[in-house]
């Protein structure tokens, strides 16, 4: 599976900063989102995205504005259809990985709004 190994780091890097991983690869019709963890009583749902060399770009540069429409959509879907409320505190992110998914240097990225 394409990113397996990326998502597996990031799980773990976002366990060593003490949250809970609560989902993974949470799918709706034309969207995903990769992790959703909770930390304290905040859900916070994260798009995993790695780039082994800079060619194409780095990692940040690979999320796009649908990709991010998409990933709003399928949070909204999660916490309405699995806790049954869309107002609890949460929030994006993106976690980028810029090199090989098991040596490169991570960033966490918060999104507005």
């Amino acid at each position: 599976m394409k990113g397996a190994g990326a998502e597996a780091r990031a799980a773990a890097h976002l366990e060593a900063l003490g949250r809970e991983i609560v989902a993974r690869n949470y799918r709706i019709p034309g969207g995903e989102i990769d992790l959703i963890s909770r930390e304290g009583a905040v859900l916070v749902f994260t798009e995993v995205r790695q780039r082994r060399g800079a060619r194409y770009g780095s990692a940040a540069e690979s999320v796009t504005a649908r990709k991010l429409s998409l990933m709003h959509r399928a949070a909204l879907t999660y916490l309405s259809r699995e806790l049954g409320r869309d107002d609890l505190p949460c929030r994006l992110e993106v976690l980028t990985i810029d090199g090989e998914a098991e040596t490169g240097m991570i960033t966490v990225i918060p999104l507005e709004g």
